[in-house]
């Protein structure tokens, strides 16, 4: 089951990538997957209360994985 629900966060990790970039893209056409990491250098992105949003979600996803993973590694040495 652990599996299971790794790739489940995966797949909505990576949808999120993906659809993060292409907001991002409509107000910075230029930009890169690398840029999407670094925000902050581009006035437009930080300014967008939808782009913020929809890292925000990333982000949360991103910590739910990593809480996930440690949760199963943990359950993995006790057991």
């Amino acid at each position: 089951m652990g599996d299971e629900i790794k790739g489940l966060l995966r797949e909505l990790i990576v949808g999120q990538q993906k659809k993060l970039l292409k907001m991002g893209r409509q107000i910075v056409p230029r930009l890169t997957e690398e840029d999407v990491l670094q925000p902050n250098d581009y006035p437009e992105l930080e300014c967008s209360p939808l782009f913020r949003y929809e890292e925000g979600v990333l982000e949360g996803l991103q910590t739910t994985e990593m809480a996930l993973l440690a949760y199963l590694q943990d359950q993995m040495v006790q057991n």
